[in-house]
């Protein structure tokens, strides 16, 4: 075997190894939406994926999100579908038509155009190039922001993002380095973001020095061990989700009322502090309009032992989580 080809047949290799043991992650015969920023993570993923198509009689969309940022950003959405035409695959895209003035809105914005652009081209899956590397800088990004074990873990192989679409990430035991050579391998142009050596954004800072310096100086194989952590911690956090969803089955403990849904608060009381917060979380997340956070969960938890008729600080949305004893109420 050629040396310039190791690592095309490394990757290869992976990506079977991964479908193969992770069931039904990209079934054959199926759509798939590829979000493709243009650097070299998205198509390397695009480009396995291609090479892969007979294999598995995927058919392929190349999708692309222009945030305008950057004043080069139609010059890398026209990058990314002159390669889509070269390859033979689908192309669309959108363009934000209002300012993002945050990672976090653009994220979400980028990923309600996936979900719409998944729709339209009748995909069942996303798939990001999401590598081993990703994995790590969000483990370390949450840790710093005091984040439990589902933000530790929260870069997984598949998340949905609607009842009928997942989100995929076939790449996470690869890493930011294999991704750059397969593409030099396999001479794919990439195209260069100058945000990404921008040390403004914290995620940045973490890729270029803090992560360097702690591979230089405590553990030069901290990427695969990081990573086995977030592999270690989804496995339970998957066991822990599970258990907690028990404490509903069997409809002693709550009231599915979309008015004044309740929580028996003496059942709930009864079980471990960890499925209680996440017994809670459940609760919420079905009927708070906005992403339930540790805030939400306390201001609930601090009515276990509150007298009767005592309420908890509103919630967005001006709901609130009231003691008739023996339950707890959520109402506006």
């Amino acid at each position: 075997m050629s040396l310039t080809r190791h690592f095309t047949k490394l990757l290869r290799t992976e990506l079977n190894a991964v479908l193969r043991s992770q069931i039904d992650l990209l079934p054959k015969e199926t759509s798939l939406l590829i979000a493709v920023s243009g650097g070299q993570d998205s198509l390397c993923l695009a480009k396995l994926l291609l090479m892969q198509q007979h294999k598995y009689k995927w058919n392929l969309t190349i999708a692309h999100c222009d945030h305008q940022w950057r004043i080069d950003s139609r010059n890398n959405a026209c990058h990314v579908e002159q390669i889509a035409r070269e390859w033979g695959i689908n192309f669309c895209m959108r363009t934000a038509e209002v300012s993002l003035r945050s990672e976090a809105e653009a994220r979400e914005w980028r990923y309600e155009m996936l979900v719409e652009m998944a729709k339209i081209n009748k995909c069942a899956y996303v798939v990001t190039g999401h590598t081993k590397s990703d994995r790590v800088e969000t483990l370390l990004y949450n840790l710093m922001r005091g984040s439990g074990a589902d933000g530790l873990a929260s870069l997984t192989w598949r998340r949905s993002l609607t009842d009928r679409i997942e989100l995929v990430r076939p790449l996470l035991n690869v890493s930011r380095h294999e991704t750059a050579a397969f593409c030099q391998e396999n001479q794919i142009p990439i195209w260069e973001d100058s945000t990404n050596q921008n040390l403004d954004y914290r995620r940045n800072r973490l890729r270029l020095e803090t992560i360097p310096y702690l591979q230089e100086h405590f553990n030069p194989q901290l990427e695969s061990a990081i990573a086995q952590t977030a592999e270690l911690l989804y496995g339970d956090v998957t066991y822990l989700e599970e258990q907690a969803s028990y404490f509903f089955e069997e409809n002693i403990s709550v009231i599915w009322n979309e008015q004044s849904p309740c929580l028996h608060r003496q059942m709930l009381a009864k079980q471990p502090l960890a499925l209680r917060r996440r017994i809670v979380r459940q609760f919420l997340a079905r009927y708070l309009l906005h992403q339930v956070n540790f805030e939400d969960v306390f201001r609930f938890l601090n009515l276990l032992d509150a007298p009767n008729r005592s309420q908890s600080e509103p919630f967005k949305g001006n709901i609130s989580a009231f003691v008739e004893h023996p339950w707890i109420i959520l109402r506006k």
